[in-house]
């Protein structure tokens, strides 16, 4: 929950300047997709036309329409421009009541409108210390991505103890449990991304892990020149 329209528009005219230091034979391979707030969904789909930066949501109701005040529809995401949208954020789950059901339910609505749903799973430290990391990320996986079509998803692993915490999981054990996300898969090639506490300091190092396909970024994506440096990561 962060930027007004105003504040917005600065943070992409601070972004797009950097954007011309990504060299050119990482421009494909290196998509950037900016999750807003419902409120700057259209102004920033209208200032990214054209743009190598896709939009996306933060979230997505499970109906088409109907008396769900506070939410929002596939459709009107769509109506605004957004190709991607977060579901199951641990924040969604640990604050508003997310559940695996109702996870499950958005990742097919997001499905249903054309968007690539970004699932998000990970454990708490209190599951991390009890040696459940593994068996709550499968149960996670194993409810959420009922009749969810494998070859329009990107999941992201969030530590939820490292989200915002400044504590890092370690390169290689991050590496290590989205290894294990992706054997659970029947597509091996979803975009599988880590995200807790990435910043410039260590975005070399994760990116350098031949399990990890990207980031998803928090606290690091509100500042210009500390979302460029993630963007343009050195190989």
């Amino acid at each position: 929950m962060y930027k007004t329209q105003l504040e917005a528009k600065e943070f992409l005219e601070g972004l797009m300047s950097q954007l011309t230091k990504t060299p050119k034979e990482h421009e494909k391979e290196r998509e950037i997709v900016l999750c807003t707030p419902f409120t700057a969904l259209d102004f920033m789909s209208k200032s990214l036309h054209g743009s190598r930066i896709k939009l996306g949501a933060q979230n997505v109701h499970w109906e088409d329409e109907g008396a769900y005040t506070g939410e929002i529809s596939g459709s009107m995401l769509k109506e605004v421009g957004a190709s991607y949208v977060i579901v199951g954020h641990s924040e969604r789950r640990q604050y508003f009541g997310e559940t695996d059901e109702t996870v499950n339910l958005r990742l097919q609505a997001a499905q249903k409108h054309g968007l690539t749903p970004i699932l998000c799973v990970g454990e708490t430290k209190e599951q991390r210390y009890s040696g459940e990391t593994e068996s709550h990320i499968f149960s996670q996986l194993a409810v959420d991505l009922v009749d969810v079509d494998q070859e329009n998803l990107v999941i992201a692993y969030e530590p939820i103890w490292a989200i915002g915490t400044g504590d890092t999981c370690e390169a290689t054990e991050a590496n290590r449990v989205i290894g294990l996300i992706r054997g659970k898969l029947t597509n091996s090639n979803v975009t599988i991304q880590y995200g807790g506490s990435v910043k410039p300091t260590n975005v070399d190092e994760i990116m350098a892990q031949p399990e990890i396909d990207g980031a998803l970024v928090g606290g690091a994506s509100l500042k210009p020149d500390s979302f460029a440096r993630l963007i343009n990561y050195q190989n």
